[in-house]
């Protein structure tokens, strides 16, 4: 029997509803794939994926990070997410002041709190963990943090959905999308202003008053529109991950209950849980780089300028470097590869911290809330977007 043209298509229903079984022979057969369609290469093993990820000399951030952005050619505007170093390792170090882990810590009680409010709220006969619990809590804690009033947090996750979204086949950023896009910095800018005028004690202080120091030893403080634009990408990105991981979690745990039963058993294994659903299904699929030489690997010659898709999410199910990979445990041994969850080298995410926090006391509050579940699997979708993975409807019943 003749095997079916491999085809990835980042933008496809295949693609939405996961690609596990295309990744895999990606990684047998075409470790280095050329997409005909859109005229990108992608890289899905383990050991090509992290050394990507880590050599931004070759693999450039700094055209965007999405296929449309870099398929463009034209830079995007300055923001953290599109730099390559000197640049980006002066703006990480200023952001790392600011994302102390003293910081995070102090924000465990805030994060309890909305995690207890939506939970409390809920029907346990008819329970959507996304939409009553996993889509509302992270926007609320990210806005809060920033300083954002809380009547405006719900608005911008749904401008957040709205960017991201993708039919099968669509490409760019919709209209809606964009003008949800615009609607975000507008919010943020007027924000900042704000704070210049009368500042507080939130985030957007925090970078209001913030040094950032130059490659010739000056300092200098950041601009509105830089205090924006990062505004945007922390508020999209603190939300987005946490959503889709809490989200994942009932799917996966209700496909393998023995593993829940052990994190009943014993709470001490929620982070190991948390960094396996990490593994196991990362919200954040693939980052898109640009070549800036030509690249020749496997046999195959990346020429300069092109669009490469580093796929994190295949790596963290590469068999070279997991064993069983395709097998969800949470006792599994983390030290045998490196975990792309979050993204590796210096974009790794800024927030990790936090979110492996939420996403904890997700895990423990959950525990409480449903002992023993049932997901309605028919009522179970998906969402469709570019670059994440996760659902935006999983419908459960708690079993009393």
């Amino acid at each position: 029997m003749t095997k079916s043209k491999l085809v990835f298509d980042p933008f496809s229903e295949q693609f939405f509803n996961g690609a596990w079984d295309t990744y895999r022979r990606m990684q047998e057969e075409a470790p280095v794939y050329y997409s005909e369609e859109y005229d990108f290469y992608a890289l899905t093993r383990h050991e090509d994926v992290a050394a990507g990820l880590k050599d931004f000399e070759t693999y450039s951030s700094a055209y965007g990070i999405d296929l449309s952005m870099v398929r463009s050619g034209a830079k995007p505007p300055q923001s953290i997410i599109f730099m390559d170093p000197p640049d980006h390792r002066h703006m990480r170090s200023l952001l790392n002041k600011v994302f102390t882990p003293r910081a995070i810590e102090s924000q465990r009680q805030m994060v309890t709190e909305k995690i207890d409010k939506y939970l409390s709220a809920a029907d346990p006969d008819r329970f959507d963990v996304v939409q009553d619990l996993s889509g509302p809590f992270p926007v609320e804690v990210i806005t809060t943090m920033l300083g954002v009033a809380e009547e405006h947090a719900q608005q911008v996750r749904h401008w957040i959905d709205e960017s991201l979204t993708r039919e099968p086949g669509q490409v760019e950023v919709g209209e809606a999308g964009m003008q949800a896009n615009i609607n975000t910095a507008m919010l943020y800018y007027e924000l900042v202003t704000q704070r210049r005028a009368e500042p507080r004690n939130d985030l957007f202080t925090k970078l209001v008053d913030a040094e950032l120091e130059c490659e010739n030893g000056e300092k200098r403080k950041l601009d509105d529109l830089e205090i924006a634009g990062f505004a945007t990408l922390l508020g999209g990105a603190g939300a987005e991950t946490v959503t889709k991981l809490v989200g994942n979690a009932p799917v996966v745990f209700g496909r393998n209950p023995e593993q829940w039963q052990k994190l009943l058993d014993d709470r001490s294994k929620i982070p190991a849980a948390v960094e396996e659903l990490l593994r196991y299904e990362a919200p954040s699929q693939y980052q898109v780089r640009r070549s800036v030489k030509d690249v020749y690997l496997h046999g195959v010659t990346i020429p300069a300028g092109k669009p490469i898709f580093l796929i994190n999410g295949a790596a963290n199910r590469d068999p070279e470097a997991w064993t069983d990979p395709d097998k969800f445990d949470i006792d599994r041994d983390r030290t045998e590869a490196q975990n792309m969850g979050f993204g590796y080298g210096i974009h790794s995410c800024l927030g990790a911290a936090l979110a492996r926090m939420e996403s904890a006391i997700a895990l423990d509050k959950l525990l409480d809330f449903m002992p023993r579940y049932e997901v309605d699997w028919d009522g179970c979708q998906r969402v469709q977007m570019q670059n994440v993975m996760g659902w935006k409807h999983v419908p459960v019943k708690v079993i009393r």
